[in-house]
């Protein structure tokens, strides 16, 4: 599908191939002296010019200047053969380059943003806005090519104007204008569309896109025809750094948009800078990452006063839908499902498009695939391996546990002592000694001191402690043991002097162990351990303990039941629970179970209450009263009979009264408990984790040097990203052989180049740039030798054959980007920037440099305006046409700049198609004077 979607396009190709060879033959007719259709004379200065092969900045003449026919076809090929392989490096080396500003351009840093409770967040943003970095770094890495070679030429021949520079500029531009967007505009699928999102954006790029052509015909032709003066080549450069302040404007809303009538605003905060919390505005124009993004340029976008932005709800869906999929996978499996989709359909930067083309048009293959294979490789590796844990060469002896609790009628309580480490063959003896807290030796323990020995082979051993019953009510209370004078007993063997002197056990923490005498003397007071608790919603069933304190006997009931907060029951965010507890004679503790429903919230934030209500005894047998026999506290209950009840009770009846009261169940300190559901833990770090490994950045930048040459040797396969979701690799085709062999010199080499995680990829984008500007010299050579070698003038040469080398790889991004996002900017609304970028960089650059060069010498930098005016003009016109019909098609009918209909389809890209070769072939017969230039 994806061949006859292309084959208006390869038909143009296959034209731009016969005026390729229609031209060599006119170049071999020049030669041979058979004569041509005598061309019109006096209309361009260039006319009278020869087509002699000139020395280049690097490569010398090939001699002899005046070959025979054979020889002559011998070095077209070499030269042409050796121009596709230059381009393929810088390609390669543009690839490398374009992955250091991924890595730049997304640094991000921390802002706390305030919200309208007065609350504060930390929270992540882009150092860099998307317009600035499209209309600065990105369109540097896009045009790096043609600027550098517009530089070069001039700097590398005495500062003399040259044509192949900025004749490559323009005739890229056309290239760009009219065959990418032609491309853009066929290959979106039937019924769909594609539209301009950031159009205020694309308004300034394409109006400065326009006049930087505009002002190049006025420099070369109207304020001094033929000479570049200072001023004018140093307000072409200042004319950079005003279209990204207009472009970023535009972006922003500011100035000119306030003053707009209201009924034009999208929203009373201008849909800008938002930093407090409310609600989110209508037909706002977003930064175009909603996927990858929770930011609108710079600032967070509170969502209805929910702090759940669109990238973890999509992330969070996806999980979900993936679940609902494949329920038989695990969660690591489902991350990598996960991470895959979500790199495959977020929107992508420029940059990534062009490193995605070139690595798959190279045979490097997806990667998009490749990351995700490795990443399933590394996760699976990681749960394979397990890591051993390190020799204990030292014995360590410590309470385990350290913690004890016992009833007052237990009678004694067991202690453990653990032997953890070193050599177990040796007899360990080790003191431990009671020590006072809030329980006193004699009166509620026993006071106890002695050793433990641990003998050879043994790793624990208990010992006991007495505990002393009594019948009064007190509280619970608590009491020390600790353990001191360690010793190791040494066998007869004699000392080993190459062992370092370590000792053989250490007393390790806990060597203090706690022991808790619960007071059972009483019915008990029933409470929960805390007043909140806050559970994860992954936690399923959650239970809660409930305890009974200061006394434990007789059978209590203890009612229960849950009370609704901002949670809700009924099988919403958690099961109604109510019921009875009942605890038994000398029984302290019990659990409740509520069964919480996880319904994978990122931050979520609930509540609901548990509440115990009024104790009652069932059992009163065991209840605490008075014994009138003995005169003290006995184990019975005074039963009070009613004819009693209703005269006055004696002292004694009081006091038998007031005891019976003091030993009822009472519910303690914390009766109702606050339960506090949050979010997943793991849900959330995982959704955490993702968002993270969503970065484009850390797809396409190396962490090393040994990863880079390790991918430069490997081959993969270039399969489309929407094959399947899983992202699993298929095997390389025989294309993807074929273009490996063939670029892997250039591969290793520029393996060499730093990785991009040095100096946060600056490292990368230096070498990169001085690397493309030494292969753009030897490209600049070869295309005029080439040239001048089949007869054709530079200006020719360069907008026919190094415009479309050097945009190809362009191509490829645009037809990627223009199907696989949801809008147009990507695909065609950076051509404009770039164009804009090429004129205000490349030859503002060029010719600034140059003009100062001559002026400080006293004289004049001169340009011929013949055929770059011609060009520049044509390419004017035709651009216009190109940009009001792609505004044209905004009309609901076409529905979007890119798609549409069939048939509508077919004639833009007929029509553009058509506009590309008019313009090559009328600035071809101009540069011959086959028709009237300027």
């Amino acid at each position: 599908m994806a061949w006859l979607r292309l084959q208006p396009v390869t038909s143009a190709f296959l034209r731009f191939g016969l005026i390729t060879f229609v031209l060599f033959l006119h170049g071999l007719q020049v030669d041979a002296g058979t004569g041509a259709i005598p061309p019109i004379t006096g209309q361009n200065d260039t006319c009278s010019g020869s087509s002699e092969c000139k020395e280049g900045v690097i490569l010398p003449i090939w001699y002899p200047e005046n070959p025979s026919l054979g020889d002559k076809i011998a070095r077209v090929i070499v030269y042409f053969v050796a121009l596709i392989y230059m381009f393929l490096g810088v390609s390669i080396i543009a690839d490398r380059f374009m992955a250091s500003i991924e890595v730049i351009t997304s640094q991000e840093k921390e802002i706390t943003i305030k919200k309208s409770n007065g609350e504060t967040i930390t929270t992540t943003i882009r150092v860099w806005n998307e317009t600035v970095s499209n209309l600065t770094l990105m369109a540097l890495g896009s045009s790096a090519p043609e600027i550098l070679l517009s530089l070069i030429e001039v700097c590398g021949h005495g500062f003399v104007a040259g044509d192949l520079g900025p004749s490559t500029i323009v005739g890229s531009a056309a290239f760009n204008m009219f065959i990418i967007i032609a491309i853009c505009v066929y290959v979106i699928p039937d019924g769909e569309t594609r539209k301009i999102k950031h159009l205020r954006v694309f308004f300034v790029t394409a109006a400065w896109s326009i006049f930087a052509y505009i002002w190049l015909y006025m420099i070369l032709a109207v304020f001094s025809p033929g000479v570049v003066q200072v001023w004018e080549g140093l307000l072409t450069l200042f004319f950079f750094p005003v279209c990204v302040i207009l472009a970023w404007i535009a972006d922003r809303k500011l100035f000119l948009y306030k003053y707009m009538h209201k009924r034009y605003r999208t929203d009373k905060h201008r849909g800008i800078i938002i930093e407090t919390e409310g609600d989110h505005p209508k037909g706002i124009e977003m930064d175009g990452k909603m996927m990858n993004s929770h930011f609108l340029d710079g600032n967070l976008v509170p969502m209805e006063g929910k702090e759940v932005d669109e990238s973890r709800k999509e992330m969070i869906r996806i999980l979900k839908d993936l679940k609902q999929k494949h329920p038989e996978k695990d969660l690591d499996q489902l991350v990598e499902m996960a991470n895959y989709y979500a790199l495959s359909h977020q929107q992508k930067s420029r940059a990534f498009y062009r490193i995605q083309a070139t690595r798959m048009m190279t045979g490097a293959g997806n990667i998009l695939k490749k990351h995700a294979a490795e990443q399933a490789k590394r996760s699976t590796s990681l749960h394979e391996v397990r890591p051993e844990e390190p020799e204990e060469f030292i014995s360590k002896i410590y309470f385990d546990p350290c913690s004890y609790q016992c009833l007052e009628n237990c009678g004694a309580v067991l202690l453990t002592i653990v032997r953890k480490g070193g050599d177990v063959s040796k007899t360990i003896y080790v003191d431990y000694k009671t020590e006072d807290g809030s329980a006193n030796a004699g009166a509620d323990y026993e006071f106890t001191e002695g050793t433990v020995v641990l003998k050879s082979g043994e790793t624990q051993k208990e010992f006991s402690i007495g505990i002393i019953d009594d019948d009064i009510f007190e509280e619970d209370e608590h009491f020390f043991v600790r353990l001191s004078n360690l010793r190791v007993v040494e066998t007869d063997e004699p000392p080993d002097l190459n062992k370092l002197p370590y000792p053989k056990a250490i007393l390790a923490s806990p060597c203090v162990a706690t022991v808790t005498i619960l007071d059972d003397d009483h019915a008990g007071i029933f409470t929960f351990e805390c007043d909140v608790i806050h559970v994860s919603e992954s936690i399923g069933v959650m239970e809660v303990k409930v305890l009974r304190t200061s006394g434990a006997r007789g059978t209590v009931i203890v009612p229960f039941r849950t009370v609704e907060g901002t949670a809700k029951g009924g099988g919403e965010d958690f099961e109604d629970a109510y019921g009875e507890l009942e605890f038994k004679n000398d029984e302290t503790v019990k659990t409740i179970h509520i069964k919480v429903i996880d319904d994978e919230e990122y931050e979520k934030n609930k509540t609901f209450f548990l509440e115990l209500m009024g104790p009652r005894m069932v059992d009163m047998s065991l209840q605490k009263g008075v014994s009138q026999e003995c005169g003290g506290p006995s184990l019975y209950v005074v039963a009070v009979p009613t004819e009693v009840s209703e005269r006055k009770l004696t002292m004694e009846e009081e006091e038998a009264k007031r005891i019976a009261e003091m030993g009822k169940p009472i519910l303690g300190e914390h009766p109702k408990l606050e339960v506090i559901v949050e979010e997943s833990y793991e849900f959330k770090s995982t959704v955490d984790k993702l968002i993270k490994k969503t970065n484009l950045a850390l797809v396409v930048g190396t962490h090393s040097w040994r990863d880079q040459f390790m991918e430069a040797i490997t081959v993969s396969a270039a399969g489309d990203e929407d094959e399947d979701e899983s992202g699993e690799e298929r095997l390389p085709s025989c294309f993807d052989y074929v273009m490996h062999f063939l670029t892997v010199f250039w591969k290793v080499l520029f393996a060499c180049v730093p990785p991009t995680e040095y100096c946060n990829g600056w490292a990368c984008f230096i070498v990169s740039i001085m690397i493309i500007g030494m292969l753009t010299a030897v490209i600049g050579d070869l295309a005029s030798h080439f040239g001048c070698t089949i007869g054709l003038k530079d200006s020719v040469t360069a907008v026919v054959f190094v415009a479309f080398g050097t945009s190809v790889p362009d191509t490829f991004a645009s037809k990627a980007a223009a199907v696989q996002d949801m809008y147009a900017d990507a695909s065609i609304g950076n051509v404009t920037g770039s164009n804009a970028v090429n004129v205000f960089l490349g030859i503002g650059l060029a010719w600034s440099v140059a003009a100062i060069y001559w002026a400080s010498k006293g004289q004049e930098f001169h340009v011929s305006a013949g055929t770059l005016a011609f060009s520049v003009t044509l390419f004017t016109i035709f651009a216009f046409v190109c940009i009001s019909i792609l505004l044209y098609r905004r009309r609901p009918h076409f529905g979007g700049e890119l798609g549409g209909p069939k048939g509508c389809r077919l004639a833009t890209t007929l029509l553009f198609v058509s506009l590309w070769l008019l313009y090559i072939l009328f600035a071809t017969l101009e540069a011959y004077c086959y028709i009237r230039g300027f």
